[in-house]
């Protein structure tokens, strides 16, 4: 194998969760790399040392079938895994490999609450999309590559960090997937840590809720000011992350950060956990177990369907705040 193409077109998570593929394809078979995904993710891949090239497109794919073919990849690796990538993968007339995507079986855990999923996480999952080549899972996780132009010294930012601090990752994709803002705000109050909130700018005003809510001097509110690999550096510099599942969540474990990842629609049970193989004990799952709505959708919702939200309204903050002192006592900060 001389040159293969990884396919993968979003989003921040699910790219993060490609690089253990990348990095053993590399390192194994000595092959150069490209990758194919949408253009506003490509930095995801350009800022990594494993990929030799990447072709991005902004709508459609067709619009790259051309520079594609001139390349004459040896094998495709496609870690997308729908039509459209199954369009590249016809164009292109190569050997490939894919992965079990188990879309049934989530089906009827969403729709009929029947557990037929087993417990494997998508990385591995993954990695059978690489098995005709011999390549193997080598252990050592995610990968996160930060741009030396965008890491960040946090007590420049504010010199209330200079100090450890507790990283709290409070957006999402999804209204349904987000810890609601008096919950974070009773965990931060009960951990009396120097605290920061990460997020777009669409999480900018709940940010200011929570500072309110706490009524604290030791919440700092960055949502919106920064970008994703400024965010990734504060991650990177933290001492415990409390996260939605989102991508930054991804991030932190690429980082084998300490982790309390919050659940609410979705389910850990779909492989999409915080991946960190070797230190399992620097994750913390925090869900509401039992409900007999729960999963209500593989992805997310903009609001609860049963109008509730006990998914997340019932989170033990109790736990959260037991988790993180706990985190920052094994981790020895």
């Amino acid at each position: 194998m001389k040159k293969i193409l990884v396919i993968r077109f979003s989003s921040i998570g699910d790219i993060v969760l490609t690089t253990p593929v990348i990095r053993a394809l590399k390192e194994q078979l000595k092959c150069e790399i490209h990758a194919v995904t949408k253009e506003k993710y490509k930095g995801l891949y350009t800022s990594n040392p494993n990929i030799d090239k990447v072709i991005s497109f902004e709508k459609n794919e067709s619009d790259i079938i051309g520079e594609l073919q001139n390349e004459e990849y040896d094998f495709i690796v496609d870690l997308q895994k729908n039509i459209r990538s199954f369009r590249i993968r016809k164009s292109l007339q190569k050997p490939f490999g894919t992965f079990p995507k188990l879309n049934f079986k989530k089906w009827m855990l969403v729709n009929f609450k029947i557990d037929l999923l087993p417990d494997v996480h998508i990385v591995d999952r993954y990695f059978e999309a690489v098995k005709l080549l011999g390549v193997q899972n080598d252990g050592k996780g995610l990968d996160y590559f930060i741009p030396e132009n965008e890491k960040v010294i946090p007590s420049s930012l504010d010199k209330r960090l200079s100090e450890k601090y507790v990283a709290y990752v409070i957006g999402g994709q999804h209204k349904t997937k987000i810890l609601p803002a008096g919950k974070i705000a009773e965990v931060i109050s009960g951990t009396n840590y120097m605290s920061v909130l990460l997020g777009g700018k669409e999480d900018f005003e709940r940010g200011e809720e929570i500072v309110k809510l706490t009524g604290n001097n030791n919440v700092i509110n960055l949502c919106g000011k920064l970008s994703l690999n400024q965010s990734a550096s504060l991650v990177k510099q933290s001492s415990v992350v409390v996260t939605n599942d989102t991508g930054l969540m991804h991030i932190a474990a690429a980082f084998h950060k300490p982790v309390v990842s919050v659940w609410g629609n979705t389910v850990p049970k779909f492989g999409m956990y915080p991946y960190i193989p070797g230190d399992r004990d620097k994750v913390v799952i925090s869900e509401v177990a039992g409900l007999k709505c729960r999963p209500c959708s593989k992805i997310g919702y903009d609001k609860c369907p049963g109008k509730h939200f006990k998914c997340m309204e019932l989170q033990n903050t109790d736990f959260i705040i037991n988790s993180v002192n706990r985190l920052l006592t094994e981790n020895n900060i």
